[in-house]
């Protein structure tokens, strides 16, 4: 029984008339799927399985060699990064030590200042 606006799954779940006719709940029929695979033809459980060992090989190889590859240049970048940020604190421990170079001398001028001659 086909309705002109459904499709051919819907119409096989569609509700029949009679339940509509009789106000009873609606019973659906079941029909077999008209799609089906011609003879010998067989689906494949998933695309990956139909690989041969020296494929399997080949494939564990080159995730190896792409991930070194990534990993030699992450570690080279980290080398990068950790040479500037040394670089950086030798600046900065520069720049302290000449501060501090100061501030010493200031004290020792602020000293002299305040302490009594003893001459």
């Amino acid at each position: 029984m086909m309705y002109p606006h459904f499709t051919d799954e819907e119409a096989d779940l569609a509700p029949s008339h009679m339940a509509a006719a009789t106000g009873d709940m609606p019973t659906y029929q079941i029909r077999a799927p008209t799609t089906a695979l011609p003879q010998g033809v067989v689906m494949a459980a998933s695309p990956g399985s139909l690989h041969s060992p020296q494929q399997l090989a080949e494939e564990a190889t080159r995730k190896r060699e792409l991930r070194l590859m990534k990993n030699r240049e992450a570690a080279k970048e980290c080398r990068r990064r950790k040479k500037e940020y040394v670089k950086c604190l030798e600046s900065r421990v520069a720049v302290l030590e000449v501060q501090n170079k100061k501030l010493i001398e200031e004290l020792e001028t602020l000293k002299d200042i305040c302490s009594p001659k003893t001459d």
